[in-house]
C-alpha cells in the first residue's frame, strides 16, 4: 500500500497537519494507534484558547500561539465551532507577587500580546467581584473552546480533500530505502504502508515512533517526560464570567478556574510528575486544590470539590529545569527529507495547532 503522505497521530496537531497537506494536494493516510481521534491529550486539558504571554519571546511557543490564536478564532467562526472569547484574569493575590505579574505583561507584550490591561485590585473586583486580587492582568484575547467540535470539523476538512484516517495502527517500525518510509503497524501483516512524506505527530508516543525508525539517531530523541494534572468539580453554580488563574508555577500555568461553553466550572489542573500514561484521577488532591484557589478565590473554602478527571502532558523538559519549547524536528535537524518529528506539544499545542500545521507544511515543501 502507498501514499504520498503518512501522518502519525490523530489528535489535535495531527488532524490539523492533515487537513493542511491534504488540502495543498498532498495524497495521504493518517495513522491512529487509538480508535478514535483525539482521545488522549487533545481531549484531556482546560480547552482554553491562549493569548500568548508565558512564553519566551522569539520561542515556537509564542510565536505558534500568537498566531495560531489568530487562526483558530477565525476557523471556529467559518465553521461555526462553538467558541468564546471570554478573556481570563491573572491575579496577583498579595503584594509581594506584583513584580511577577509585571513579568508576565511584558513577556506579553514582547510577544505582540497587545491587548493586555493591568488592573488594580478595586478594577479586579469590579470584573469579578469574589476574586480577591492586589493586582491582575485582564486577557480579552483568551477564550474558551469546544474541543472535539474541532478536531471533528479538522478531519472532515482532511477527508473532504481526500485523506484517508487507519485506526487501531499503532506504528511498531520505520524502514527507510530508496527515499521512502516503510511504516509498519501491528496489524500490517509485514506489508508496510510506503510514502515519501511522513509526519510524526504521535504526542506521548512520539519518541517511540521516532526510535522505531531504522538509522535515527538516538541522540536527536529529546528526553520524555509525563506530568499529570487533575481536574476537581466544584459545587453550586459559577459566580464567575472570565476564566481565573494564578501566576504561573513551574511547569504548569498553576490551578486555575476553568469555564465551559454552558459555563460550568471546574478546577485545575496540578501537577504530579509520574512514570506512566494513567488517567484515573488522583485520590486525596482535594485539600491542595482548596488550599491554592482559596489564595485567590476565598468563596472556595463555601464549596465542596471532588476531583474527577485528569490529563497527562507530554513534556520534554523535567522537574526543576525550564520549560522546554515547542520542537518540529525536520530536514535542518537531522537531514532526512520528507520526515518531520514533533516532539513536547503539550500547552499550549490546541492554540497553536493550525500555525504548527503551517510551519510543518514549509518544512516539507508542502506550500
Amino acid at each position: 500500500m502507498e501514499a504520498e503522505a503518512v501522518v502519525i497521530g490523530a489528535g489535535v496537531v495531527g488532524l490539523a497537519v492533515a487537513r493542511r497537506l491534504a488540502e495543498a494536494g498532498r495524497e495521504l493516510i493518517v495513522l491512529e494507534a487509538e480508535n478514535t481521534i483525539g482521545s488522549q491529550t487533545s481531549s484531556r486539558n482546560s480547552e482554553v484558547i491562549h493569548a500568548g504571554l508565558y512564553y519566551p519571546r522569539d520561542s515556537l511557543k509564542a510565536r505558534a500561539c500568537v498566531a495560531g490564536r489568530k487562526k483558530l478564532y477565525a476557523y471556529c467562526e467559518s465553521r461555526k465551532i462553538p467558541a468564546r472569547n471570554i478573556g481570563k484574569l491573572i491575579v496577583a493575590a498579595a503584594p509581594a507577587q506584583e513584580a511577577r505579574l509585571a513579568g508576565l505583561l511584558r513577556q506579553g507584550l514582547e510577544n505582540g500580546v497587545d491587548d493586555l490591561r493591568w488592573l488594580d485590585g478595586a478594577e479586579a473586583a469590579r470584573i469579578e467581584p469574589e476574586v480577591r486580587a492586589h493586582a491582575a492582568l485582564h486577557s480579552p484575547s483568551t477564550g474558551i473552546i469546544d474541543s472535539a467540535a474541532l478536531m471533528l470539523s479538522l478531519q472532515a476538512d482532511a477527508e473532504n480533500s481526500g485523506a484517508q484516517f487507519a485506526f487501531r495502527s499503532k506504528v511498531t517500525r520505520i524502514d527507510r530505502s530508496g527515499g521512502r518510509f516503510a511504516v509498519f503497524t501491528e496489524d500490517s501483516a509485514n506489508e508496510p504502508l510506503l510514502c515519501r512524506i511522513l509526519v510524526n505527530c504521535a504526542g506521548h508516543g512520539a519518541h517511540g515512533v521516532a526510535r522505531a525508525m531504522e538509522g535515527y539517531p538516538s541522540e536527536l530523541v529529546p528526553p520524555r517526560f509525563l506530568a499529570k494534572g487533575n481536574y476537581c468539580s466544584v459545587s453550586g453554580r459559577s459566580p464567575f464570567s472570565h476564566l481565573v488563574y494564578p501566576l504561573p508555577a513551574p511547569g504548569s500555568l498553576g490551578v486555575h478556574v476553568a469555564l465551559d461553553l454552558a459555563g460550568n466550572m471546574r478546577l485545575g489542573p496540578d501537577l504530579h510528575w509520574v512514570d506512566e500514561l494513567d488517567y484515573r484521577p488522583t485520590p486525596g488532591v482535594e485539600p491542595a486544590f482548596r488550599d491554592a484557589v482559596a489564595q485567590f478565590w476565598p468563596g472556595i473554602l463555601s464549596r465542596d470539590i471532588a476531583v474527577a478527571s485528569c490529563g497527562v502532558r507530554p513534556k520534554i523538559g523535567g522537574p526543576g529545569e525550564a520549560a522546554a519549547d515547542f520542537r518540529l524536528d525536520g530536514p535542518r535537524r537531522h537531514g532526512i527529507g520528507g520526515l518531520v518529528h514533533c516532539f513536547g506539544i503539550e500547552s499550549p499545542g490546541l492554540t497553536s495547532s493550525l500555525a504548527l500545521a503551517d510551519l510543518i507544511a514549509a518544512q516539507l515543501g508542502a506550500e
